[in-house]
């Protein structure tokens, strides 16, 4: 079978190993002039940046398309177990080291709150067993093909949804279990990590904390963007064909059949297959202008994005790790502002990446490499520039006081990264970081499908369709293709 895929992002290059391991002649068209989409990375006055995702969980999907193909996975690609995942900072000065280990971790959080030891490893037990609940029949399989619901496995989660908490915000379940304002704030933290408002979102994303925390977080060899040199050597390894610099103007449908893509300037080429890893929006409006769109999805919600500043910073930091978070005073109204008002938080919530903390070759001697994101909404319009330059004058004026130096006497290089440029290089409708939002109970089932039901032959990976965005779920969304065909 000759297979086309639309997209050299994580999840078409996942998918393409999948199918050239069934056999397919597949053959990867991209629009840029490299591979990865979200997860690259760049160089800068003897800095390295990873672009894109800085963390990373459940290496076992990686690994196991590597088994899938018959090669060692450590001869492509190696990578550590974390033993703090994170370093938690707030305005007061409490500091809370995120130990991996989940006995440590819920240590930590008992002697620096009030909240008992044995409350965390609860919160734990629950979320742990969110994921065996949901992970067979929401992450696994298509919710959109009857033999997902007709058989023992989702008979069985059925009996328990009451379990999921879905008719209860995240934000609601963890203040009411909780009872601390602290630590409330660091599990709702998780929504963000598919985009969401955890005032609005179920309390059903509570699963995410299990994977970190009683499964683990890992720092690969050569950092983010060896997952995607890795697997592009192991595609091409295995006979896949990559063609950069080519973007793909339409997807030519005859009789209810996918047959070809015609690239700019005219040219066809037939498949039997093909498959878009490009954002479902976009898949549409630009590559199929005319078949019939399904509207209600393409208007949903989109997630949040991202503002990113990469520094070079000519310090070190001994007190940080490779990913910290300094708190804002008031996260209700930081989400409200993001996703009611459409605006940038003047005391946004801040993510610091430190990858030269595990790989020191990543900046020069005696400096960091900082990755430095505060999440904002999608682009809607905004003046962008005015908020870039507010954004950045909040950011160094939160971090020197949390951090006690002016940081901004210590940045040797810049580049800037919002959600116009992430749309530009990635094709994220809006610049939204995870596609559709999940801020409702239903989300789950308002994805886009894997597959078109109106047309054979047409596929769909990535972020934006089944099962959501984030380097795991994109993988498993190559996965779900490639066991259904």
């Amino acid at each position: 079978m000759k297979t086309i895929i639309i997209g050299a992002g994580i999840a078409g290059i996942a998918t393409a190993i999948r199918l050239a391991v069934k056999g397919d002649q597949v053959t990867v068209f991209e629009a840029n002039e490299y591979p990865g989409g979200k997860l690259t990375a760049f160089r800068q006055e003897g800095y390295r940046f990873d672009a894109g995702p800085s963390l990373f969980t459940m290496p076992n999907l990686v690994e196991e398309l590597f088994v899938l193909a018959q090669k060692n996975p450590k001869d492509y690609f190696q990578y550590e177990k974390l033993d703090t995942i994170c370093r938690y900072f707030y305005e007061d000065g409490t500091y809370i080291e995120g130990f991996a280990d989940a006995q440590k971790f819920a240590k930590e959080i008992a002697e620096k709150t009030d909240v008992a030891k044995d409350k965390v490893l609860k919160h734990l037990k629950k979320s742990a067993e969110l994921y065996a609940l949901t992970s067979s029949v929401f992450l696994e399989k298509s919710l959109h093909k009857s033999s997902t619901f007709f058989n023992g496995t989702t008979f069985k989660a059925a009996l328990q949804l009451h379990k999921l908490n879905a008719l209860e915000s995240m934000a609601n379940y963890n203040k009411r279990f909780f009872k601390n304002e602290k630590i409330t704030q660091l599990f709702n933290r998780f929504a963000t990590y598919n985009g969401s408002n955890p005032y609005q979102a179920p309390a059903t994303l509570n699963v995410i904390p299990h994977l970190e925390h009683n499964v683990g977080a890992f720092f690969p060899k050569g950092g983010m963007h060896a997952i995607t040199q890795s697997l592009v050597q192991l595609a091409k390894d295995i006979g896949v064909k990559f063609v950069f610099n080519k973007r793909v103007k339409e997807i030519i449908v005859k009789e209810k059949k996918a047959q070809a893509i015609r690239l700019k300037g005219k040219k066809i080429i037939e498949a039997d297959r093909v498959i878009s890893n490009m954002d479902i929006f976009h898949t549409y409006k630009k590559m199929l202008p005319n078949e019939k769109h399904p509207t209600k999805i393409l208007e949903q919600e989109k997630s949040s994005s991202g503002l990113v500043f990469y520094w070079g910073m000519k310090l070190e930091t001994p007190h940080l790790g490779l990913h910290n978070i300094f708190f804002s005073n008031n996260y209700e109204e930081e989400f409200k502002t993001i996703f009611n008002k459409k605006e940038a938080y003047i005391d946004s919530t801040i993510y610091l990446n430190i990858s030269s903390k595990h790989q020191k070759k990543d900046a020069p001697k005696g400096c960091e490499n900082w990755f430095v994101m505060i999440n904002v909404p999608n682009n809607t319009g905004q003046n962008w520039d005015e908020i870039i330059v507010e954004s950045r004058q909040n950011i160094i004026k939160k971090l020197s006081r949390m951090l006690g130096k002016n940081i901004a006497d210590f940045i040797e290089c810049e580049q800037i990264l919002d959600p116009r440029l992430i749309e530009k290089k990635t094709s994220s409708h809006l610049g939204a970081l995870y596609g559709n939002s999940s801020n409702n109970r239903m989300a789950a089932f308002f994805r886009h499908a894997n597959f078109s039901s109106q047309i054979k032959n047409l596929y769909f990976c990535g972020g934006s369709v089944h099962p959501g965005g984030g380097i795991p779920l994109c993988l498993l969304s190559a996965k779900i293709i490639g066991e259904m065909i």
